[in-house]
């Protein structure tokens, strides 16, 4: 089976479809393009009059580790505010700037900024997609 965007493909192990690995335990593996959901966020966030969309992908309340896809406009993003956890920044479109702690990193395509385990923000420099990982620690 195969869907655009998130798809629920049959597997017959946790890493790969059809690995014909005698170990395998069965099971399902999702699959999501993360190239189509951040376009679909980007297009969201152009329309939004706060310049951004996010969406969680995998995760939330009821899991350690969340993961959200973040669409911004140049010159948007995200107010300074509190860590819930461990967190990094992976940047999958355009550049971005984060601030915390008295310090600026600046992040583009490929780049995964650690977020400082203090006050921050984040800054859009260019029409950008992120995906943030936390894994919340907070209760």
């Amino acid at each position: 089976m195969r869907f655009v965007g998130t798809a629920v493909v049959a597997a017959t192990c946790g890493h790969h479809v059809d690995c014909g690995s005698e170990a395998c335990q069965g099971g399902q593996v999702e699959k999501s393009s993360l190239t189509a959901l951040a376009r679909a966020q980007m297009k969201l966030a152009k329309e939004a009059a706060s310049g951004r969309s996010a969406d969680t992908i995998y995760g939330g309340h009821e899991h350690v580790l969340r993961q959200t896809l973040i669409a911004m406009v140049a010159g948007r993003g995200l107010g300074e505010h509190e860590s819930p956890g461990e967190a990094t920044v992976h940047v999958l479109q355009g550049r971005v700037r984060l601030n915390g702690n008295g310090h600026r990193w600046e992040g583009s395509p490929g780049d995964l900024l650690i977020v400082p385990p203090a006050r921050h923000s984040l800054e859009a420099l260019e029409d950008s997609v992120v995906l943030l990982t936390v894994a919340m620690t907070g209760s």
